[in-house]
């Protein structure tokens, strides 16, 4: 029996056994990395084909996952992306050179075999080989229990290895894959035309967020690896599409967290005609119909929550929802002296330089977006925040726009665009003034933006979501950098 422990071996002489075993293959004149196999039959089809007496040959390949040998008889399992299979390997039956040879493979060593099935006594279907050729030789040992592992970040930084010992990983990126493609499929029935945009910006906007700097030698500028996709988005709207969406990369030179990396997936879209209203029922609709399609029900766990996704969904403007959860009404609290108060009240620490509208989305953010559970739409958010939505149809400092969440974290954001260009000059300005005096986070002037807008956008609305986000939700998983296949991660010591 081959039993690959790295906790217990020394890893040094394991893989310098490893290696001996490389050069025992060439010197046979064979190759011990090999090239093409003609893999014919994933290991799932293997087993779902099984019928007693059947006298098929199946030819599949995989990474053996254990490996047992006592006296002239072998069994092992191998995996591939679909499965894992137990095989059988008899000396008698392959003869005396293919089983020397056959001791020269162990565990996290590829394998092609090709073979019929039978029945173990035990009930568990077995591939008998008949064949098998070496594929890739490892000569770095797998650790035995991988969840045993001290070091949880080794998950993130060698993903390979976790995708290796665990099978739910793979099916947790799997779904991620399946998720991003039937969203693509719904916009698209939809009429959505899927563009791209680039990467790197001159200007900083589409969004409040610290932007990666880079600079471009031959034409001696700096350039912003981008924060949104909005503005040029909105420019191909201006142009005469009428609905087009983007799955993206964006990145903020921010922290990193259960919620956040600073590179990220978002899926941003625009459509002519309509407004925040119509992103609302849109949002619903793609939501809820990714949960049925994917788990064929509307209810999903996440952590230790039923989630219900089935529509409608709540929707309440910040100021109801910051009354519903503190009682305070801010409908009738209209003075900064006394939202400072209610703040410092609230155990908020208050920057005495912030407006009255930024103590009200403090307050919203630190005593009522953990307990928005269930989907929930929040709307009615000031202007001072939201230099790119359209107002609100008779004020002056609240805008046409929400934000969901679900389990208390932010998932979607979307508005009704502002389309008046000099409205949008005088905001854009507003957001330069901030910046000068010290918020890293403001936009910039964009007059490239602006000129678009002065040649018509028409009445439209827009709608960003977090993919990473909604992927954590709709796989149950905790952290962000179990949905990223390579998250960013600190320098090891």
């Amino acid at each position: 029996m081959e039993k690959e422990n790295i906790n217990s071996s020394n890893l040094n002489q394991i893989i310098e056994s490893k290696m001996e075993k490389v050069s025992e293959i060439r010197e046979l004149g064979l190759e011990p990395f090999g090239r093409k196999y003609d893999k014919q039959h994933n290991v799932d089809y293997i087993l779902n084909s099984y019928e007693e007496n059947c006298e098929t040959v199946f030819k599949t390949a995989g990474r053996i996952m254990s490996y047992r040998r006592q006296g002239k008889n072998g069994f092992g399992h191998i995996e591939d992306l679909s499965g894992k299979m137990q095989y059988y390997v008899k000396k008698d039956e392959i003869g005396e050179e293919a089983y020397e040879l056959y001791k020269k493979v162990g565990v996290g060593d590829f394998l092609g075999i090709e073979g019929i099935l039978f029945k173990t006594s035990t009930g568990e279907i077995t591939l008998r080989v008949k064949k098998f050729e070496i594929l890739t030789k490892n000569i770095r040992p797998l650790p035995e229990k991988f969840h045993g592992l001290t070091d949880v970040e080794t998950r993130y930084r060698q993903r390979y290895i976790d995708l290796i010992m665990n099978r739910e990983v793979k099916d947790t990126f799997i779904m991620r894959s399946k998720i991003i493609n039937q969203i693509r499929i719904f916009l698209q029935n939809k009429g959505f035309l899927e563009v791209e945009t680039p990467m790197m910006h001159p200007i900083l906007g589409g969004a409040s967020a610290k932007p990666f700097v880079t600079h471009h030698n031959t034409l001696d500028m700096e350039l912003y690896l981008r924060i949104a996709p909005e503005l040029y988005l909105k420019k191909l709207i201006v142009g005469g599409y009428e609905k087009v969406f983007e799955l993206n990369r964006s990145f903020r030179n921010e922290g990193i967290s259960t919620r956040h990396n600073p590179e990220f997936t978002m899926m941003e879209l625009y459509q002519a005609y309509a407004d925040y209203n119509d992103m609302m029922d849109l949002t619903e609709e793609l939501i809820s119909s990714l949960a049925m399609t994917l788990h064929g029900k509307d209810v999903l766990p996440y952590e230790n929550e039923m989630i219900n996704y089935a529509k409608p969904w709540k929707r309440i403007t910040i100021k109801d929802a910051i009354k519903e959860h503190t009682g305070y009404d801010f409908n009738t609290i209209t003075t900064l002296e006394e939202t400072r108060e209610i703040a410092k009240k609230l155990g908020i620490q208050v920057d005495e330089k912030a407006s009255y509208y930024k103590l009200i989305i403090e307050i919203f953010e630190a005593k009522v977006e953990e307990k928005l559970i269930q989907p929930t739409f929040i709307t009615e958010y000031p202007k001072e925040i939201s230099p790119l939505a359209k107002l609100k149809k008779d004020s002056t400092d609240y805008v046409d726009r929400f934000e969901l969440f679900i389990y208390g974290r932010e998932l979607g954001n979307a508005y009704s665009e502002l389309n008046d260009p000099v409205d949008q000059k005088e905001r854009f300005e507003e957001q330069v003034k901030a910046r000068e005096e010290g918020d890293e986070e403001a936009q910039m002037m964009d007059m490239d933006f602006v000129t678009a807008l002065e040649y018509g956008l028409p009445p439209t609305g827009g709608l960003g979501i977090g993919i990473d986000r909604l992927v954590m939700l709709l796989t149950n998983s905790s952290s962000i950098r179990d949905v990223l296949l390579f998250p960013h991660m600190r320098k090891k010591d």
